[in-house]
């Protein structure tokens, strides 16, 4: 059977966004592009992946934060793997995702889709998880590390770990001890618990709450937090088509305010957020939810104690300096796909026309300013990236 023309169109343009699709593909992919939504028959749509990333736009749904004539009060639609959620964002299946930063990149600029990243669904949030008897990088040589998709903050900050360590990345073909290679692979993040349980997987870098999975069950450990190589990176965007911005900006700015409201409400108090996301969110099992939102950095080697804390954290505002200098990392990125597109871009204007924070400034600005967030009041940062 030939697969729908637009995965066809993620497959050659985008290079690896197909992730793992065996394990179910879709959950409720003909019912978001069928039912009609309660309240407004325009109303947003929102899908997400089942890991705490999703967070804000969940708790959102859970706490009633959404206006029903902006956002569909009908429960965000569940997808298995990051290419159908992509490709059921680019066909108009959900009008609202959060996709991974650089996804969104490829996204726009090797499929010339019409996306628009709003603000930041998250910052931080993944980790290098490897078997239990690994200590150090080193010892991945000649063994395969699994990552959630090519186009993703994990492969590129896994990529600058490996190589920092000596260690040489490699695509389709088999790691070796000597020559200190690592053969990276993508796979779901639900395949990569029990992979690394059954040892086919030396490591996996994913989003929570697999990692906290591994470190409950006993069948891993967390090595390194994502955010302890790069602080505060952006994992996942918030992303909606350029056509809701201009033909429903109001919709798009509650939509906004919702994000933002659900995003504080999740940092006033996290046990309870977590039994918001288990309540039929998420499929994964309480307790590695909720240690997935509480972390305790104490309980794990850091490099920057002073970046504390490097777990799941919800900063929304899409700091420039991080788009100019994510476009830079992935051109150093070995993907499996085409990467054309990156020598046609200038990472110093990729974030004036990939972003749109204007919503998200007024959300900010409603809840109290940029002070009250957290946030430094000129809304601008220096990248902290450790070698």
């Amino acid at each position: 059977m030939n697969a729908p023309i637009s995965r066809r169109l993620l497959l050659a343009g985008v290079g690896g966004l197909t992730v793992a699709g065996g394990i179910g593909g879709v959950v409720g992919l003909g019912r978001a592009a069928t039912a009609a939504p309660p309240g407004a028959s325009d109303a947003l749509r929102v899908g997400y992946l089942p890991i705490t990333d999703a967070a804000p736009l969940l708790v959102a749904h859970a706490a009633g934060l959404y206006e029903p004539a902006a956002v569909s009060s009908t429960k965000p639609v569940l997808f298995r793997s990051w290419s159908s959620l992509a490709e059921a964002f680019v066909t108009r299946k959900v009008d609202v995702v959060h996709l991974l930063m650089p996804m969104a990149v490829a996204l726009r600029y090797a499929m010339k889709s019409p996306v628009q990243v709003l603000g930041w669904n998250h910052t931080n949030g993944s980790a290098l998880t490897v078997a239990p008897d690994i200590v150090d990088l080193e010892q991945l040589a000649g063994a395969q590390v699994a990552i959630p998709a090519w186009w993703s903050i994990h492969n590129i900050i896994l990529q600058r770990m490996l190589r920092t360590h000596g260690l040489r990345p490699v695509i389709r073909t088999g790691a070796s001890r000597g020559d200190k290679t690592v053969e990276l692979i993508v796979m779901s993040p639900s395949d990569m618990v029990p992979a690394l349980a059954n040892g086919s997987i030396a490591g996996y870098v994913v989003a929570d709450p697999f990692n906290a999975m591994a470190q409950v069950r006993g069948i891993g450990r967390i090595h390194t937090f994502l955010g302890d190589v790069w602080r505060q990176h952006a994992c996942c965007a918030l992303l909606v088509h350029q056509s809701a911005i201009d033909e429903r900006p109001a919709a798009v700015q509650s939509l906004a305010d919702s994000v933002v409201a659900a995003q504080h409400h999740i940092d006033l108090d996290r046990p309870r957020a977590a039994t918001e996301l288990a309540g039929g969110y998420l499929p994964q099992p309480k307790p590695a939810i909720a240690k997935a939102l509480t972390y305790d950095p104490a309980d794990f080697a850091v490099r920057n104690v002073d970046w504390q804390p490097q777990r799941l954290g919800f900063q929304p505002f899409p700091f420039a300096s991080f788009t100019e200098r994510l476009v830079t990392e992935m051109d150093n990125t070995l993907v499996d796909g085409d990467r054309r597109f990156l020598g046609r871009l200038d990472p110093a204007t990729v974030h004036a026309d990939l972003v749109d924070d204007r919503f998200i400034r007024n959300a900010i600005g409603s809840r109290g300013g940029a002070a009250a967030l957290g946030l430094p009041p000129e809304l601008t940062r220096t990248e902290q990236v450790t070698p």
